[in-house]
């Protein structure tokens, strides 16, 4: 059961205004990157299209290079607003889920989180100051309509997610509608006297491009070199709506949303999902993480970040089909 729920968001807000003074849950006794338990198995063997259909729906491209982002850094979880016991638990299961499917964990337990998971009763006043005081955490967007649209409070539990963008030389730059932008020399063309003779060169002028950024990439069909990686998730969940379910549930549900960006919260998935759960009206919901969802995990995290979307896509599938075969 949900217990000891705090009604003030006060806590996230001084995080993310002292970051010097973040620290991670101490871990649960359970021991990280150990087997998952409590995983559903899959009694018949899934189709393809639901397969197709699962990571067309969670496979979410970045706005700026067009790949699946995840996390290249290791994640830090921290959860609020619940009980020692309970955040306790929620941060673990994250921890445990990611180690078991090849994400990248930081074993510091005085790491700055990157993932904020928050309970509280007051979620859009959460979200109306991150806006106000923070919109980088957000996500991408164009402009204040879409910011508005994107700080809105819309699921009982929902996730915002900071991407990136690696090129070549590994310089990852977040993804934003304001770069820093460039300026580009240009070499101006010969002057033309009488008759279209050329005459002496002009020297040189400046392009500014205040919205535009350099990256290095390549020319390859299969891939650019570039690649999308989350910089920070936020994840706000109301108790209020959610005393149907314990945590356990609740806490994978937040493992999936912590470690992927996906494309709706509403999709009734026919693969069996943690995410149907609060799907409205989905007769297919689980209590569990599920094979399905594990399996697109392990997907996302061996797939090649820098290929393209159609190959990540194939190489996600691939994982899925390989490892449910077996199930």
């Amino acid at each position: 059961m949900l217990r000891n729920i705090g009604k003030s968001a006060m806590v996230f807000l001084l995080l993310l205004g002292f970051p010097g003074q973040t620290r991670a849950q101490p871990a649960s006794s359970t021991r990280e990157g150990a087997p998952l338990e409590s995983v559903t198995v899959t009694a018949a063997k899934p189709t393809e299209a639901a397969i197709d259909n699962f990571i067309f729906s969670h496979a979410t491209p970045t706005r700026i290079a067009g790949k699946l982002a995840r996390w290249k850094k290791g994640i830090c979880p921290q959860t609020m607003g619940l009980g020692p016991k309970f955040a306790n638990a929620v941060t673990q299961r994250v921890r445990d889920v990611a180690a078991s499917v090849g994400a990248p964990v930081d074993k510091d337990t005085s790491c700055r989180p990157n993932i904020e998971i928050t309970f509280t009763t007051s979620p859009q006043a959460l979200l109306d100051t991150i806006r106000k005081d923070h919109p980088a955490y957000l996500g991408y967007f164009d402009n204040s309509s879409q910011s508005a649209r994107l700080a809105t409070v819309t699921h009982a539990i929902q996730s915002w997610y900071s991407t990136a963008t690696d090129d070549l030389d590994g310089r990852p730059q977040v993804d934003s509608a304001r770069s820093g932008g460039i300026t580009v020399e240009m070499a101006a063309p010969p002057s033309t006297g009488p008759g279209g003779i050329g005459g002496l060169d002009q020297g040189s002028y400046s392009m500014n491009l205040p919205y535009a950024s350099a990256k290095r990439v390549t020319g390859g069909r299969l891939g650019d070199g570039l690649s999308s990686e989350f910089t920070n998730v936020i994840i706000v969940a109301e108790p209020d709506k959610l005393r149907d379910f314990d945590v356990g549930a609740l806490a994978d549900y937040i493992a999936m949303l912590a470690l992927s960006q996906p494309g709706s919260l509403d999709d009734c998935e026919q693969l069996p999902s943690i995410t149907n759960i609060l799907a409205p009206g989905c007769s297919m919901a689980t209590r569990t993480i599920t094979d399905g969802d594990l399996a697109y995990l392990r997907g996302l995290y061996k797939m090649s970040v820098a290929g393209t979307l159609q190959v990540q896509r194939s190489e996600v599938r691939y994982q899925m089909e390989q490892t449910l075969k077996r199930n």
